[in-house]
């Protein structure tokens, strides 16, 4: 008989180890682990962590077998961890009606539960008993499915289960903006049951992701069908916002030594090295004691201090648990594995040794790790003024099966019995490796041969969509319905992947669907309800930012691949030619370059051996699928699902409408030539799938109505399947000979055609509608219409049915042909229109940890968002805010524009917890008017008829801070087209290059030349005029408005810069926690009224975003920015008293009395120097002078000179006596 090995003898001693601490625990039944003995039940998180221990002694047995024994021992050990993880699905299959529901509620109502029977698999309490959403433990799960199964344990059976798995993917994909209750189960730290987006959820949903994407459930012997999909753009969102939190880990908790395992094992889902050394740096120097690290400052979790007859905490309570919060040695478990990975011995070597002074020896030799080491309650005084010198006591189970598992899997790889790769086969560990550069390959397709001829003339040689034959373009909307079918499953109630945009990573992939490959045009081609496509410059920018994105985030194998189709509508009006800006950006592309992206152009057919492939064989004909198996043919099954409570969502009968259109799409033969006349006929016609059988795509479309689909219309242009209408024949003002005939302008009360009794004849009005030229003259008697009659009033204009809405569409085509962009603004407003992304936008700002309020301040008319809303309920929340219909609208393109910016400058928003959209926009007028020197209402009109490319561009200039000129253009001039307004950046001397070129005088040349393209609004209705277009807060701009034409550069430079701050709520870096300081030496700070009391910081610590945004509150009931600013300052020098050795400054704080003592001292010292009276002159409602607004903060007769003085003043009882005197 063969001697034992060295090695096999110490293996057979880590086996008596696992058995004696976690395996004799094991449920023989459902394979699950109890907690303890006085916490019976099994939690998912823990009994992942506890079985790691055996999966990896299985590894080490497999690799170090010296007999056959030890196979046999690896096979055992395999099976129990099999055991266990089929146990969880076993528990997270009896909770899939909650799964079904969550994918679209995202409620903790509707979450799986966090901890189950051990013996039963049952839940054991109710869904409003526990802190049951954690994310984190769901995707740990997922994580370790897919690592094991890699290592080539079979976990899951059947193709059900393969189901479930992808259901439960997308139960994790929205991670990223879903607040959970976090590792801890307690959300926020004052533990009252308040959810909030912890960065431990949303980096180990990430790492799930990632790790699932592509792999077959049924490892080696799987076919096609057990591939499970995730979508790159749900896991760059995860990626973002995981880098916008770090190494903050939620809103509560400024540091979580849990994040421990998303920079590290087992996730390793943070990509940024420098960002991984800065948490870790973070959580050791301000977490780390001497047994161990804390779970986040003031946790109360088992102190002595802890009341455990509650549940939740006072808020002023926490200040108790600071010093005495208990460490938990769990958290060197990580950091000796972190060493490992990263190949730090010294590191590995130093928390070893901590660790094996601080377990607990049992008689047979086993050391345990105990839960936590609390402070004795008879020391807790000498705790808090020594931190860290007292001797702490074991508390909570022993051993914490989680911890001592870790504790083993770090003793096998430290002592060489494993090697990092082979407990982790799906290689994670090489995320923070440097990714090459990525090149974006951009495929121009033109939408017929028209196109492709005008192309050639201007040096691009492209394809048509016929020439790509046979592989097929579709829209982005396409693939949305594609997904939607992945991990759908009838018998088990799951109805796929939620019907939800597909960003620009899913369709830059080519796809082989039935053998055919497709590609996808990206989402912004695809906007079909709103007029952002409708602005080509705007489409350019969008694809910029696209392939900007895509080269910064592209992770995958092979080159992203953008398909940009060239349709009739980037042509110019009378069709001869590429509309400007679209032909310079192709042209643009050819160099190799663009948008910060390295740009290789081409043919779709010579990108095949380089792109990235998903082959989506859930789609492929005749898949004998559980989800197809007996649908409808056995009647008991039939009458079970429409009862239960699994199936509230009805899954369509036996023919499938998107493999009737994928075969009926497959089936034409090449696309026909001339498909898009249909497009071509209206300005507003998409590029749209090629498809030439339109007859039955009707029939098709019919059909999808039944399927609970969204987006009915995505098959084909929606023109097709609108029941036909007669052309109203409204005169529109496009044609020059109009101009020959006698205009019927509705200007004044008197033209409103009237009844007998006086009251307008809205019949006769409609009519009037036949004889107007002008857009704008229609619109207006529309709008009288729609606010008197109602959308559905029918003007009878024709023998058929023509509503006010029906003809408000046909206006807004029109208006979108000739761009009247205050136009489409005003009718989408009356329309109800909202913008595709809406939701999506808000998520994504709401994600970055930033609130939005919507309305003008103060509240309650100003609203906040601080969570994610449904598309319908957030633009009636818009709408109620707004004061007209018009403002809703550029309030909902604000929005989208801050997400576009937030996807792709983050930096831009750093600092700013909060962004006031009503502010936002309110500046934006500002800025026309002062830069024009034109009224408020007169800037108000010119900002609602700036393109969607320029507002966009007027809107990063306020973020970016950089300084700007605006100015009308020359074209401005042009019939019924809106005033183009060009904004540009200025040059180091103040003036731009037109300035500088000597043709500054173009401004005040241009003022009068532009005729307003609307009617005289004076004398309709006053309720209409009010509502119509205008903002009725201009009254805030008044005086500061009427900017002179001749002027110093720099007069009002500082009060527009204080007027952008206040409205951004931008700070200094470091406000926050100085003021958490200065709230330490006094009794609080009052703001015009409100307080900011001492007692915030009882429970909040100063890098908490939470006191941000608390502070942040208190400042934004001052309703104008530039006086919220210069409170700022005041509070800024304030705090420089922080720093000063002084126990107190005083009880409460007036802030708004050291300005106005700063800006009597301003206002005196400028009357001294013999000032103007009416440059001293004082705004209304703050009392301040205006001078002093536009005053810079240093120098002799700076801000920040007086404000010291007027604080000193102010404190001058509580200084020193041995201060200096005051100067």
């Amino acid at each position: 008989m063969r001697s034992r090995s060295n090695s096999g003898v110490k293996l057979d001693n880590y086996a008596r180890i696992v058995h004696q601490t976690i395996l004799r625990y094991q449920d023989p039944v459902t394979g699950l682990l109890p907690a303890s003995k006085e916490q019976p039940d099994a939690w998912v998180r823990d009994n992942v962590y506890s079985i790691i221990s055996v999966w990896a002694l299985s590894l080490a047995y497999r690799k170090n077998a010296d007999r056959d024994e030890d196979k046999a021992k690896a096979y055992e050990l395999e099976q129990s961890v099999v055991k266990l993880m089929r146990g969880l699905l076993q528990c997270i299959m009896r909770q899939l009606d909650k799964v079904e529901r969550f994918k679209y509620s995202k409620s903790t109502m509707d979450c799986l539960h966090a901890k189950y029977n051990t013996c039963t698999c049952a839940t054991v309490v109710g869904d409003t008993e526990w802190g049951h959403l954690q994310m984190d433990a769901t995707s740990l799960f997922l994580l370790f499915l897919a690592q094991m199964t890699a290592s080539g344990l079979h976990i899951v059976y059947t193709q059900d289960e393969v189901d479930v798995v992808q259901n439960l993917m997308f139960y994790i994909e929205s991670a990223y903006k879903v607040a959970d209750f976090g590792m801890w189960e307690r959300g926020d730290k004052t533990n009252q049951g308040i959810p909030e987006l912890n960065a431990s959820s949303i980096g180990m949903a990430k790492a799930a992701l990632e790790a699932l994407d592509e792999l077959n459930l049924f490892g080696a012997k799987g076919g096609p069908s057990s591939v499970v999909h995730a979508l790159p753009d749900d896991i760059q969102h995860c990626q973002s916002i995981l880098n916008s939190m770090l190494p903050r880990a939620s809103t509560s908790k400024e540091v979580d030594a849990g994040v421990l395992a998303i920079i590290s094992y087992p996730a390793f889902a943070v990509e940024d090295m420098e960002l991984v050394n800065i948490t870790k740096e973070e959580i050791i120097s301000k977490l780390q004691g001497r047994y161990g690290c804390c779970r986040f400052l003031r946790d109360g979790h088992k102190t002595p201090k802890e009341d455990p007859s509650r549940l939740y905490y006072e808020s002023a309570e926490l200040k108790l648990f600071e010093n005495i919060e208990c460490e938990w040695p769990l958290f060197w478990t990580y950091l000796i594995l972190d060493g490992i990975f990263i190949n730090s011995p010294e590191q590995v070597q130093e928390y070893r040794e901590a660790l094996d002074g601080i377990l607990i020896k049992q008689k047979d030799g086993i050391r345990l790790m105990p839960e936590l080491y609390s402070v004795p309650p008879d020391r807790v005084d000498e705790e808090y003024v020594n931190p860290h010198s007292v001797e702490r006591i074991p508390m909570g189970k022993c051993p914490l099966k989680w911890g001592q598992s870790l504790y083993i899997l770090g003793n096998l790889l430290a002592e060489g019995f494993l090697a990092p790769g082979e407990i982790d086969p799906l290689n994670r560990r090489f995320s923070t490796i440097p990714k090459p550069d990525v090149v974006v390959q951009v495929s121009i397709v033109a939408e017929n041969d028209e196109i492709k001829t005008l192309l050639l003339k201007n040096g691009i040689e492209v394809e048509t969509v016929a020439d790509i034959h046979p592989i097929r373009v579709q829209p982005s909307r396409v693939l949305s319905h594609i997904y939607a079918r992945l991990g759908r499953n009838r018998r088990l109630g799951l109805t796929g992947r939620p019907y939800r945009r597909i960003g620009v990573l899913g369709t830059s992939k080519l796809y082989i669907i039935r053998n055919t490959i497709f590609t996808f045009t990206p989402q912004f081609i695809d906007h079909q309800q709103f007029y952002l496509a409708l602005d080509n410059r705007m489409i350019v920018e969008m694809l910029r930012t696209d392939l900007s994105y895509l080269s910064s985030r592209w992770r995958m194998t092979g080159r992203p691949t953008v398909t940009f189709p060239v349709s009739q509508t980037m042509l110019t009006e009378d069709h001869t030619d590429l509309d400007p800006a679209v032909l310079a950006t192709l042209k643009k592309l050819q160099d190799g370059y663009y948008g910060g992206a390295r740009i290789q152009t081409g043919k779709l057919s010579e990108f095949l051996t380089t792109s990235c492939f998903a082959h989506l064989s859930f789609l492929d004909s005749g898949k004998p699928h559980s989800s197809s198996m007996g649908w409808g043919e056995d009647e008991e099954e039939e009458n079970f699902f429409s009862e239960g409570t699994v199936h509230d969502i009805h899954i369509d009968d036996d023919s499938d409408d998107l493999a009737q259109y994928l075969d009926q799409l497959l089936a034409t033969a090449v696309p026909q030539k001339g498909v898009s006349a249909e497009g071509r006929a209206t300005g507003l016609g998409r590029f749209k799938a090629a498809a030439s059988k339109t007859r039955e795509m009707v029939s098709l479309v019919n059909k999808a109505k039944e399927l609970h689909i969204h987006n009915v219309h995505m098959y084909l242009p929606t023109k097709l399947f609108r029941s036909p209408q007669p052309s109203l024949n409204l005169k529109d003002s496009s044609g020059p000979e109009n101009s020959q005939c006698p205009e019927m302008v509705v200007t004044s009360e008197s033209n409103l055609p009237r009844g007998a009794d006086g009251s307008i004849d809205y019949t006769a009005l409609a009519q009037l509608l036949k004889d107007t030229h002008s857009l704008q003259d229609q619109a207006d008697i529309l709008y009288i219409l729609f606010k008197d009659k109602g959308m559905e009033w029918d003007t009878r204009l024709h023998d058929k049915d023509s509503t006010v809405r029906e003809l408000l569409l046909e206006l807004y085509e029109k208006a979108g042909d000739l761009r009247c962009w205050g136009l489409i603004r005003m009718i989408s407003g009356m329309l109800r229109k909202k913008v595709e992304e809406l939701d999506w936008a808000c998520s994504d700002l709401l994600a970055h940890q930033k609130h939005l309020t919507v309305g003008l301040p103060p509240e309650p008319r100003e609203k906040t968002i601080t969570a994610p809303m449904p598309p319908d309920q957030l633009a009636k929340l818009i709408e109620q805010a707004s004061e007209n219909i018009t403002i809703s609208i550029l309030t909902q393109e604000i929005m989208v524009y801050l997400a576009m910016n937030i996807r792709t400058q983050p930096g831009l928003f750093s600092e700013m917890f909060r962004l006031r959209i009503g502010l936002i926009i309110q500046v934006m007028a500002t800025e026309l008017a002062q830069s024009l020197s034109c009224s408020g209402e007169e800037a108000t009109e010119s900002l609602m008829s700036l393109s969607p490319s320029e507002l966009k561009n007027l809107l990063h200039h306020i973020l970016s801070g950089k300084e700007f000129g605006v100015q009308k253009s020359v074209r401005s001039v042009e019939t019924g087209a809106s005033p183009a307004i060009s904004i540009h950046e200025v040059g180091h001397v103040g003036a731009t290059k037109s300035e500088r070129a000597g043709i500054s005088k173009l401004k005040s040349d241009m003022k009068l030349t532009m005729p307003s393209p609307s009617i005289d609004i004076e004398h309709i209705e006053p309720t209409a005029r009010a509502e119509m277009c205008h903002l009725q807060s201009m009254e805030s701009f008044d005086g500061s408005i009427s900017v002179p034409a001749v002027q110093d550069s720099r007069q009002g430079q500082w009060l527009r810069r204080r007027r952008l701050d206040g409205a951004l709520n931008r700070v200094p870096v470091g406000f926050y926690q100085k003021v958490w300081n200065i709230l330490q030496k006094c009794h609080g700070l009052s703001i015009e009224g409100f307080v900011l009391p001492s007692s915030t910081t009882r429970e909040m610590t100063p890098g908490e975003i939470k006191f941000a945004v608390h502070v942040e509150t208190v400042l934004n009931r001052v309703p104008q920015p530039e006086y919220r600013q210069l409170l700022v300052e005041a509070i800024l020098v304030l705090t420089m008293l922080g720093d000063v050795d002084i126990n107190s400054i005083g009880s409460i704080i007036h802030v708004e009395k050291i300005v106005h003592i700063a800006n009597d001292m301003f206002c005196q010292d400028q009357k001294a120097l013999n000032a103007d009276e009416n440059i001293l002159e004082r705004d209304p409602s703050t009392g301040i002078c205006r001078l002093l607004y536009d005053t810079a903060p240093s120098g002799r007769f700076g801000t920040m000179t007086y404000l010291t003085k007027a604080v000193a003043t102010y404190v001058q009882d509580f200084l020193p006596s041995g201060a200096c005197a005051l100067q």
